[in-house]
């Protein structure tokens, strides 16, 4: 093993209790947390070996949060139809002394994790990530090949629905907003579509897009000009949420992603990259990112 595999594999170590502490909330449970961590480490390993970062990530830290969480996304999206318990630690006796103080934290721990998994996955990562571990919203966002928008709006729903709000008029109000952008981008009605959008409003586009031709705009005007008359975009849902994407061969090829604010599209993410893609859960179409097909509307 060279000098620079030494290092890397000790700042592995430093970094495993915080990076199984991640993982381990966002699975719910610390099994299988360890086996995420330690695939991280072999894929960090494999990447070396096949030259693709022949001398490690700059940044190991946050290399290896980023293949944590999407291996626990991964694990997320293959058991999304199994309910957790929802059985907790017994109330403890306030006068018991410590062994109380240890039931309780374990009864708050308990408790917060039965409400984690009332969110989507990718709530849940921007929410643990963020808020739980306080991972910056840009690299949290890079992470989830999204923008920092987006991964705000993403924990500020988890937020509210951890405190019980019902987010689901606010759900209908952004598909109507979403519905209503693509119907005017396709009937090219420019005076409709910028009443949509707000004043600041941003087209952000990854790696892939840009490779595809897109640009990041900014402004009513210079956004409106991008869709405007546009057909090629059809409605779908990501993460049980209006947006759209373009669908070649029943294949996502691009996924729009819109932020939604006071009932103005604020944002909009432009993602090709097959690996962010493959983070979605996305519906309305056959999609092969998603691991089930549903019939286009």
């Amino acid at each position: 093993m060279s000098v620079n595999e030494s290092e890397l594999g000790a700042r592995f170590e430093t970094e495993r209790p915080r990076l199984l502490a991640i993982a381990g909330r966002i699975l719910g449970s610390p099994v299988g947390a360890e086996d995420v961590v330690q695939e991280a480490w072999l894929r960090l390993g494999g990447s070396i070996s096949t030259g693709s970062t022949p001398e490690g990530p700059d940044n190991v830290a946050a290399w290896l949060t980023t293949a944590v969480t999407r291996l626990c996304l991964d694990q997320l999206r293959s058991r999304r139809h199994v309910q957790p318990t929802d059985e907790l630690p017994e109330e403890p006796d306030p006068a018991a002394g410590p062994e109380a103080d240890a039931i309780l934290a374990d009864r708050v721990d308990a408790a917060m994790l039965v409400v984690l998994h009332t969110l989507s996955p990718i709530e849940r990562v921007a929410f643990v990530l963020h808020d739980l571990f306080g991972v910056p919203f840009d690299e949290v966002a890079a992470t989830l090949g999204r923008s920092d928008a987006a991964v705000r709006q993403l924990a500020s729903r988890a937020r509210r629905r951890l405190r019980g709000a019902d987010l689901e008029a606010e759900r209908r109000e952004h598909g109507a907003v979403v519905d209503a952008f693509l119907d005017a981008a396709r009937g090219g009605d420019l005076p409709r579509l910028l009443s949509l959008l707000a004043p600041d409003v941003a087209l952000h586009a990854d790696q892939a897009g840009a490779a595809m031709g897109a640009d990041v705009r900014v402004g009513q005007e210079a956004v409106a000009d991008r869709f405007n008359g546009a057909r090629g975009a059809m409605p779908v849902t990501v993460d049980g949420w209006a947006n759209a994407a373009w669908v070649h061969h029943r294949e996502v090829k691009v996924a729009f992603l819109f932020t939604v604010v006071d009932g103005l599209i604020t944002d909009i993410d432009m993602v090709a990259d097959g690996a962010s893609l493959e983070l979605m859960d996305i519906s309305g179409t056959s999609n092969p990112n998603t691991g089930h097909s549903t019939d286009a509307n």
